[in-house]
């Protein structure tokens, strides 16, 4: 009560802060005269003074009112747009680095321009990021205009493009580019092994487009790089035969729509066990000892991709691949695919070529990507229902701006019907009625089986319509701006970033751009060009007189802000409009999440097919349901959270050392420092403190320091010396150790051993990382067992995690010493060449369920995106080699690889065997 009280007397928080904005917007109106008086050349000229103005010590702050004023002028002159008093407002919230949620059609891609041009004037570089390669291109044309009509260069970021044509684009004042580019940008720059070698600047200012999309919907996933693992292509198309067949008993397994999981019942195990020796594929044992571990897995994503993904609502099968569908909105995602052999089970279902496996070679959330920059500002119609979400993850307030003109859309109670199938008839009815009296409707359906049962069934009625999903993602542009034509019916698998305009009547420059294409003689233009502007004239008050877009929603998707962003297609710029929603007892939300009661009451209530219920109530209840599935959603980005969190310490401490080692031009003296420490550590437990010199352990000394130094001093003899301590003994072998490298360098020349230490330590500190994360995802799948036994599995992960961080690096340590310490000129001649490297770096998206919290049979797969293309290649050493290992002398053992096998035979590691140094 006393809330309620205080904000009719003070206003809202969000009303103080548009109260804070609104008071500049009079000072930037007042520029506009004098900025109109200004020629084209000396509107230009603002740009150069700017720079010199901030290089005096003004603040960008200070210079916003003159800047906005001079991109307002830019945007009349070059695009014919004016920014409205309350766009302006919003590019002042963009630039105080917070997100400005503003209504479908208010002009959010102009809006960017005022804090871009501001923030670029800087010049250390403005990152602008959309949902997808198609609207990176067109803004980064469109509002490029402006840019570059006010001395600005302008960078797009798209699929495709190489290194030195990233470099450049990232090199000008403001570069568009969708959240996967810049993401796999700054985790393949990080494996570079040359500064120059590196496309993106240090981090500055960037603004995300869609941002609930970016930073909430695509946030469960974390972005990984891997590279391709062992083929296990046979035995996916083997086990997926036995499942196809095992399936189709609905009795062997058990299945969880609400939390997308299934598993096997017990008589199914045993069903499939017998099945898969009778294939072939289980040849030894029971189908859960510890050698069939592999097929188990394999079972189990066959078991998933027969059961809980389906074909055109999951995923679309074109030209031999298993293309997945976003579901939020509706797109293709090219390249893009599940992770932990789930994409490979569902080729193999659809009997396209099954493709290899991966492994991870570098990682990062969304999260902690967008955390990297120092000031942050996002746009989106639809932020204020995870406002909390923006403050607590990404420290982000949520501004909402107002429109520009009312919103005069009327919103209708959700229909809800007994069926789905009386629910499109009484959808199909509504469609017709609509085109005959000239209303353009926008029908939004949840998945492409679902638009295309909606396109045959006005088929049978003959009535003429477009279908804008996955299948036909090229038109898409053109379609959507001609929704708004008299009497059109389109049917859209999510309207959800797609970006362009519906606009009443039909979408003039679109019109214009395509049929005055072919036509060159300048008075047909011209007359052609009159024509179609006095039919779209025409065409929008039919259109206004009937009532405006009239938007239908099939059925609710499991976020509200999906639903609004399907509603704000209507209405826009205080244009009529309507929205309504058809639903029934059989959609997924109703069926999943809604209460098992309702059924039964609509009978009771004595519903007929084909009647429908509407309340206000209905409406409550399902925003219930929605607000459980967003609160779960919530939690798991919060958990993908937490567990990266403890890896992005990690990961920031390695690329920070690791850049450091590409600016030193020597690194002799971090060599011999590693070296000195190795060497301690030998001593330390081969001698140790207040031992007696009977206890010294000297032939082991000397044994380790020829297998990790390889170098032969008499440690023995020096040890039976008269008052020899430990101290004594470590200065003798660092000295020693001192001497072979410094006349090894002398071999090679100086130079020579300065980049060959270099090269091997960048090297290996990459082979050591990778490994480390490898060993990271085996810790992350199994750590929320330790739940069993009481015990928190974050603190867990966090404490494990630290002890492989510190193990990781004494690795690199050793690993380091040894091959330099057996670094030599190859000789003259024909050589051994070295073994091939992965021709190809795959670049991953997987879904947290898999990637975090031992969650690994609870999510529904692993996205991920592959990208053809050369790994970054190491800076070549020249040679390096070691004396042969014959297993059959164990003198010779000393020379064995310290993560190869035992030379005896027993299967393990080599330092976990005869190479242990205790």
């Amino acid at each position: 009560m006393f809330a309620v009280l205080a904000r009719a007397v003070f206003g809202s928080a969000n009303d103080r802060s548009l109260k804070t904005y609104q008071r500049r917007v009079p000072q930037i109106s007042a520029l506009e005269p004098a900025m109109a008086a200004l020629s084209d050349e000396a509107l230009r000229a603002k740009t150069p003074e700017f720079r010199e103005r901030l290089a005096a010590g003004a603040t960008l702050d200070e210079l916003l009112p003159e800047a906005f004023a001079v991109v307002r002028e830019a945007g009349k002159r070059t695009l014919g747009q004016r920014h409205f008093d309350v766009q302006l407002v919003g590019g002042m919230v963009l630039h105080d680095g917070k997100i400005a949620e503003m209504k479908t059609g208010e002009g959010k891609t102009l809006v960017a321009t005022l804090p871009v041009y501001l923030n670029a004037l800087t010049a250390r570089g403005v990152h602008v990021v959309t949902v997808n390669d198609y609207l990176a291109r067109r803004d980064a044309d469109w509002m490029g205009q402006i840019y570059r009509f006010l001395g600005m260069t302008v960078g797009v970021i798209v699929h495709g493009l190489d290194d030195s044509q990233r470099r450049a684009e990232y090199a000008a004042d403001i570069t568009y580019g969708t959240n996967n580019e810049f993401g796999f940008d700054y985790l393949r720059d990080n494996m570079k092994y040359r500064l120059e070698d590196m496309v993106q600047r240090e981090f500055s200012y960037g603004i995300v487009d869609e941002v609930d999309s970016i930073l909430i919907d695509e946030a469960r996933t974390p972005l990984i790089i891997s590279g391709p693992a062992e083929d296990s292509s046979d035995l996916y198309r083997r086990v997926n035969a036995v499942v196809r067949e095992l399936v189709q008993d609905e009795s062997v397994y058990e299945k969880d729509e609400k939390f997308k999981t299934v598993s096997m019942t017990e008589p199914g195990s045993e069903q499939v066990e017998d099945m898969l020796r009778e294939a072939g594929v289980l040849t030894e044992g029971n189908l859960y000892d510890i050698f069939n571990v592999s097929v188990v897995h394999h079972v189990q994503q066959s078991l998933r991709a027969h059961t809980l993904f389906a074909r055109d609502v999951d995923y679309i099968v074109r030209q031999d691949k298993v293309v997945l569908i976003d579901e939020f909105t509706g797109r293709m995602m090219e390249g893009r695919r599940y992770s932990d052999g789930l994409h490979q089970a569902l080729e193999a279902k659809e009997g396209v070529t099954v493709q290899a496996e991966n492994q991870t070679l570098a990682s990062i959330t969304f999260q902690n990507y967008f955390r990297l920059y120092p000031k942050l500002g996002g746009m989106t119609g639809t932020a204020m229902t995870e406002a909390d979400e923006f403050g607590e993850i990404y420290k982000l307030d949520v501004v909402e701006v107002p429109t520009n003109v009312a919103v005069i859309r009327k919103d209708e109670d959700d229909e809800v019907y007994r069926s789905a199938a009386e629910k499109y008839e009484a959808l199909a009815g509504l469609i017709e009625e609509t085109r005959k009296r000239g209303q353009p409707i926008l029908v939004g359906t949840t998945s492409i089986e679902k638009s295309e049962q909606i396109s045959a069934l006005l088929k049978q009625k003959r009535v003429p319509h477009e279908v804008l999903n996955a299948r036909f993602h090229e038109q898409e542009s053109e379609i959507v701006a001609q929704a708004g034509a008299p009497g059109a019916v389109t049917i859209a698998t999510n309207m959800a970033g797609r970006g362009t305009d519906i606009k009443l009547g039909g979408n003039l420059d679109m019109r214009l751009k395509h049929e005055l294409a072919t036509i060159e003689d300048p008075a047909l233009r011209a007359a052609r060009e009159a024509e179609i502007r006095d039919e779209i004239a025409a065409a929008h008050e039919v259109v206004k007189q009937a009532g405006g877009l009239f938007v239908v929603g099939t059925e609710r998707h499991e976020s509200r802000r999906v639903d609004n962003q399907l509603r704000g297609r209507s209405g826009r710029q205080g244009d009529p409009g309507g929205s309504r929603f058809f639903l029934s007892l059989e959609d997924d939300l109703m069926r999943i999440f809604g209460s098992d009661r309702m059924g039964g009451m609509l009978q009771r209530l004595g519903l007929k097919d084909g009647e429908a219920i509407v309340h206000p109530w209905i409406n409550k209840a399902l925003e219930k349901a929605q607000k459980k599935v967003e609160a779960r959603n919530f939690d798991t980005r919060k958990n993908v959270l937490k567990y990266d969190d403890v890896m992005n310490a990690q990961r920031k401490e390695v690329y920070a050392q690791r850049k450091e080692f590409m600016k030193a031009t020597d690194v002799a003296e971090t060599v011999a420092e590693m070296r000195t420490e190795i060497i301690e550590l030998m001593v330390n437990r081969r001698v140790p403190e207040k031992a007696f010199a009977e206890q010294w352990e000297l032939a082991d000394l000397a044994e380790d320091l020829r297998r990790l130094l390889n170098i032969d001093v008499p440690v023995v003899e020096w040890g039976h010396e008269e008052g020899i301590d430990e101290t004594q003994l470590r200065e003798r072998i660092v000295q020693a150790a001192d001497a072979m490298m410094a006349a090894k360098a002398a071999n090679m020349t100086p130079e020579l051993m300065r980049f060959i230490e270099k090269s091997l330590l960048i090297q290996v500190l990459d082979a050591v990382w990778k490994e480390h994360l490898y060993a990271l995802d085996h810790l992350r799948q199994g750590i929320g067992l330790r739940a069993y036994g009481q015990r928190d599995p974050l603190n867990e992960y966090k404490s494990e995690a630290f002890l492989l961080f510190n193990a990781m690096l004494d690795e690199l340590k050793e690993r380091v010493t040894t091959m330099l310490s057996r670094v030599e000129l190859a000789p003259d001649g024909p050589t051994e060449p070295p073994p091939p490297r992965p021709a190809q770096m795959f670049e991953v998206h997987p879904e947290p369920e898999l990637a975090f919290a031992g969650a690994a049979e609870d999510g529904p797969g692993a996205t991920m995106e592959i990208r053809s293309g050369p790994a970054p290649m190491p800076v070549a050493v020249r040679s390096v080699r070691a004396d042969a290992v014959d297993p059959n002398d164990p003198a010779t053992w000393r020379n064995a690889a310290r993560n190869g096998p035992c030379p005896c035979g027993s299967g393990k590691k080599y330092k976990h065997c005869h190479g242990k140094l205790s």
